[in-house]
């Protein structure tokens, strides 16, 4: 059990190492802030891009994956770097979106309908990132916009569910982090890649997340973490973002999520993800 532990020490160490030279050298990040006539609204974005697939796909050589990264209710868009590092080095083009603004009305819920009354937020983030896509598409056009990996944190983690659920033409992979009120997409071509939090001040509704049945049919992979719901952000600490980051680069090394590990719901995919360090 210490010699598993201390292997993944190490794992954790040498990603989190690569993705901070690589940030450092290589990862170019761009602010670019939208606005949307049609609705009437502004739209922020975070771009993450490696620079040398940057390159590569001006030339010609090259057509960016991409992923969309929505924040969590009162957490900033830029406050997710240490999963956009991953996804960048990787070479995709990262566009996080600021999902929520200050004029928005505050984040209610309403037990006995349908997403706890949320359906309006969903929709709105569905929205938002239909309205960047088409932006991006533009002023990025090496990129692959038909096969996206849709990131997401407690409420962003919804909205990306939300989003794969009503476009699964256009979703290959979701990754969330502790979404609490849309329940799995379940579809066998749509690999998903969730991390749970253990806080007793957050809970999961009722029929959100598959049975362990459902996800190995699906090719579903829950993380069980000791981690608290906040951690899951820039804000926490090092070690929940290092065991973080190294699920998710396996997780995009193997392109099958089956393999990393039992999809058993009720069992972490990785053993002791949220104990500390040696």
């Amino acid at each position: 059990m210490r010699r598993g532990i201390a292997v993944l020490a190490c794992v954790c160490a040498l990603t989190t190492g690569v993705y901070l030279a690589i940030s450092k050298w290589g990862i170019r990040h761009e602010t670019l802030n939208f606005f949307d006539a049609a609705r009437q609204r502004p739209v922020a974005v975070d771009l993450a891009m490696r620079r040398d697939y940057e390159m590569k796909a001006n030339a010609g050589y090259w057509k960016l994956p991409v992923a969309v990264i929505s924040n969590g209710n009162t957490v900033k868009n830029t406050e997710y770097s240490f999963l956009a590092n991953v996804f960048a080095a990787r070479g995709y083009l990262v566009a996080s979106i600021q999902q929520d603004i200050p004029s928005d009305p505050p984040l209610m819920t309403k037990v006995g309908l349908p997403y706890v009354g949320r359906r309006a937020v969903y929709e709105k983030g569905e929205a938002n990132i239909l309205f960047v896509l088409g932006q991006l598409k533009e002023l990025r056009p090496n990129a692959d916009y038909d096969h996206l990996t849709l990131v997401g944190h407690s409420n962003g983690g919804d909205i990306a569910m939300y989003f794969a659920k009503h476009h699964p033409e256009l979703c290959a992979k979701v990754v969330t982090l502790d979404n609490l009120r849309v329940p799995f997409v379940l579809n066998d071509r749509l690999k998903i890649l969730s991390f749970r939090s253990k806080d007793p001040n957050f809970k999961t509704d009722p029929g959100v997340l598959p049975t362990p049945q459902q996800a190995k049919a699906d090719g579903i992979d829950i993380v069980h973490t000791e981690f608290q719901h906040t951690w899951m952000s820039d804000r926490g600490p090092d070690t929940a973002k290092e065991r973080i980051q190294a699920t998710l680069d396996k997780f995009l090394s193997d392109g099958n999520a089956s393999e990393l590990a039992p999809v058993n719901t009720d069992n972490p995919m990785i053993s002791n993800a949220g104990a500390p360090l040696p």
